[in-house]
């Protein structure tokens, strides 16, 4: 996440952008001249030695950003070297200027502030990440104790229907749930009209004048993404990879103006009854409404830093077909 700040001495005004994922500043040789009062040539010197002497590296201090530039009648876009903090602070070491003084005390305060924000805020999602998987396991060990106990035969028998749940849960807290899918074999994909005329066939079923009205072209590139493949090899190569993709391509692509979770967990069940994957080997079938309903939503909010994980869970349940 970037933001722009505004650094004012008494003398001029210049935009410094603070890169908060990489906690630092970036200039470029312009407001880097600006801010020392020195001519560029001089600042651009001072930069070479610093790279020639090896007291910094070129690859982690430099960023190339491009730049709108006029150039008489023309507007041309160009790639400038911006600096980060560490750049900035050894050319005001090097140069003798009472306005670089004044801006190291500056940058050193800002930072600082920023890094002890940075730690607070952590530290209390950490803090309540910790809670919340420790209630996690402790509700894991009472079941297990349970389990193991067994009081009375209704009690045992209950637990053992739930005791899949409860091993993805454990799975989930310890990030050991199943990656892959387990199920390889010719898949079918619906066509692009086979799922519209199961949409069209839910218009009854919800009132609404906008529910599955198009907002974008999205919803091909959500169905066709999972057939993709790289020199002949699928990137999705089970059934169980295919359908939890597709699951969560369409939620998250929102394509339509309203209705895009419920279209979404139809395709996905059109997907597996067409693969003859929507049953367990019993006869049963393999995800509850329930189930289905909390799967799409757990995808609707999540976030995308957390895609591979929501991904993973949904295979694993899926591979309880078996």
């Amino acid at each position: 996440m970037s933001e722009i700040i505004i650094y004012t001495n008494s003398i001029n005004q210049i935009q410094v952008e603070v890169d908060y994922e990489n906690g630092t500043l970036w200039l470029n040789l312009n407001q880097i001249s600006q801010l020392f009062e020195k001519d560029k040539s001089v600042i651009s010197r001072h930069i070479k030695n610093i790279f020639k002497e090896g007291e910094l590296e070129t690859n982690a201090t430099v960023a190339k950003n491009a730049t709108v530039q006029i150039e008489g009648n023309r507007t041309v876009i160009r790639k400038i070297d911006f600096y980060n903090l560490d750049v900035i602070l050894a050319v005001g070491y090097r140069v003798s200027s009472y306005k670089g003084t004044l801006f190291r005390k500056w940058a050193t305060e800002k930072l600082n502030s920023y890094l002890v924000q940075g730690y607070a805020i952590n530290e209390k999602r950490l803090a309540q990440k910790q809670q919340e998987v420790e209630y996690l396991k402790t509700g894991i060990r009472i079941l297990n104790r349970a389990i193991e106990q067994q009081a009375t035969q209704d009690d045992s028998q209950m637990l053992v229907v739930f005791a899949k749940g409860l091993s993805l849960l454990d799975d989930f807290d310890h990030q050991t749930l199943e990656t892959e899918g387990i199920t390889v074999a010719a898949t079918i994909f619906p066509s692009f009209d086979e799922y519209m005329k199961l949409i069209q066939a839910m218009y009854s079923e919800f009132a609404s004048d906008v529910f599955a009205q198009p907002k974008d072209e999205s919803f091909h590139s959500s169905i066709n993404q999972i057939a993709q493949s790289f020199n002949e090899v699928e990137l999705y190569p089970t059934i169980e990879e295919k359908a939890a993709n597709l699951l969560y391509f369409i939620t998250k692509n929102h394509s339509f103006v309203d209705g895009n979770k419920r279209i979404a967990a139809a395709c996905f069940l059109l997907f597996l009854e067409r693969n003859n994957a929507l049953y367990r080997t019993n006869g049963t079938p393999l995800i509850s409404n329930e189930a289905l309903a909390a799967l799409t939503l757990f995808i609707a909010t999540s976030k995308t830093e957390e895609a591979d994980i929501v991904k993973h869970f949904i295979i694993s349940i899926l591979n309880q077909r078996h």
